[in-house]
């Protein structure tokens, strides 16, 4: 990683939030708001232009802006899905040199408001009820910042800090590592421990890192399904998308968070599976399951406690409830309804959307293994039984807020129905196992005769965006070509 771009990008950061905090937003909701959408708007609008140059070297800011319809169109088209689309009057640099109109704010935010609608068919996150939720807010100046006196300087100072930054090639060939320790540094005000709660839960990038090459060892690989169905801002989905391949991989995912659906979607673009943005779904996952296909790799660190009384008896009335829910459903207790065990709804989900072949990481209570009784011992038993359980325990503890978890590996196998890669043990091991993880793989069910290679999900989904994107431009170019033949 390039030391000196991970500091001007963190300074970037670093200067947005100074506004934020100028504007008296200093840990405010809208301030995360604020930050990461300026902050995408940035990352889009840069390559956007790194793109248009990779299609050719001389398409410059000024070419650009002077570019006929018809051209642009051609380039949109040359560009595909590689990026979101952008119009020239859209460009930073467009909006840098309106910075002293009397109502600039208000440009800023219809400029990202109709990049929003552009790119709606490919970069909306869309909620359990099918409803959209765009790229931007569309009044994200007036709906954040009460005083309307302050809407302009703040507007103005975030579009000079944008285009004071150049993210160029060398960044955005920085790769994953690089990506991932931005945005955990750029969202890490608002992912503090959550002590439980439901969307709160953040998987340092460290730790996902080491379940991911547990997980997938010395496997390769390809044209797979990866799942969380509480994602949160998907740091698990991520390092598992970068150890197998983005370009191998499509990612699903459900929460019940909009805050952890956004920045999902934004780690996503960081990171190159803007393909995959379709398949994440705001949402209740117990009852509103929305991702019904079987998948090939899941992890999750899901909520442990969590109050569900309003919507337990839901449960036991869902179609498939009896093989999802195997093991049963929590009962609501008569005191402390927050502390009724939605883990347990949660692993039972993951083992239901499993392939037959599937395999699984899954972060768990020290009372999962202990509970010598209940709910916790049948899905123990279940798993046993179908020689599901591989590799070895991974025990994360819970410390102070800036490092919510030191990692230990306890090496003694569980079950040995797969080969898993051996782990050295750290020195300083604790003695007592923490939040341990579990490694989940389905046993072979039957030899089936290999299949002819299909090809790749990814190359599919990306094939039938850009044909939804084509129908807006093909008819105007048949009728273009049609008029130049008869000429």
């Amino acid at each position: 990683m390039n030391e000196q771009y991970k500091v001007q990008v963190q300074n970037l950061v670093d200067d947005l939030k100074a506004v934020f905090t100028h504007a008296g937003l200093g840990g405010e909701a809208g301030e995360y708001k604020l930050l990461t959408q300026s902050f995408l708007y940035k990352f889009l609008n840069d390559k956007f232009l790194y793109e248009a140059q990779d299609v050719d070297s001389e398409n410059t800011y000024d070419r650009l802006v002077s570019m006929s319809e018809e051209d642009y169109d051609w380039l949109l088209e040359d560009i595909g899905t590689s990026t979101a689309w952008m119009k020239p009057n859209q460009f930073i640099e467009t909006l840098h040199r309106k910075q002293n109109e009397s109502d600039f704010y208000e440009t800023f935010e219809n400029t990202l408001n109709q990049i929003a609608i552009d790119n709606n068919d490919i970069f909306s996150v869309h909620t359990d009820g099918d409803t959209a939720i765009r790229l931007f807010d569309e009044r994200l100046i007036t709906d954040t910042i009460s005083d309307s006196s302050k809407r302009n300087e703040v507007a103005k100072a975030i579009i000079n800090l944008l285009a004071r930054v150049k993210f160029d090639e060398t960044i955005f060939s920085q790769g994953f590592d690089f990506f991932s320790t931005l945005f955990e540094y750029m969202i890490k005000d608002y992912n503090k421990d959550g002590g439980g709660k439901y969307a709160e839960y953040y998987t340092p990038h460290s730790v996902a890192k080491i379940i991911a090459d547990i997980l997938v060892g010395n496997d390769q690989p390809s044209n797979v399904r990866i799942y969380d169905p509480s994602a949160g801002s998907g740091t698990l989905l991520m390092n598992l998308a970068s150890r197998i391949g983005v370009d191998k991989t499509t990612v699903y995912s459900q929460d019940i968070s909009q805050k952890s659906s956004n920045l999902l979607r934004l780690n996503l673009i960081l990171n190159g599976l803007q393909h995959s943005i379709h398949n994440i779904v705001q949402g209740n996952t117990i009852i509103a399951n929305r991702h019904p296909e079987k998948m090939d790799y899941i992890v999750s660190n899901p909520p442990f406690k969590l109050d569900f009384s309003e919507w337990r008896d839901q449960v036991e009335t869902l179609p498939e409830a009896s093989e999802r829910f195997f093991a049963g459903v929590p009962k609501v207790p008569a005191k402390s309804k927050d502390k009724m065990a939605i883990y347990e709804l949660f692993v039972q989900h993951i083992i239901y959307s499993l392939k037959p072949e599937g395999q699984a990481a899954v972060v768990l209570p020290t009372g999962f293994i202990t509970a010598q009784s209940g709910i916790d011992k049948k899905i123990r038993q279940h798993l046993v039984d179908n020689q599901m359980l591989a590799g070895r325990l991974i025990s994360l503890r819970r410390q102070v807020p800036t490092s919510p978890f030191s990692l230990s590996i306890k090496k003694t196998r569980v079950m040995s129905s797969s080969s898993m890669p051996q782990t050295s043990e750290p020195k300083s091991r604790k003695a007592r196992i923490k939040r341990p993880c579990f490694l989940l793989k389905k046993s072979r069910k039957s030899s089936r005769p290999l299949s002819r290679k299909k090809p790749s999900r990814t190359f599919l989904s990306q094939s039938l965006m850009r044909i939804s994107r084509r129908k807006t431009t093909l008819s105007a170019r048949v009728s273009t070509l049609t008029s130049r033949l008869t000429m």
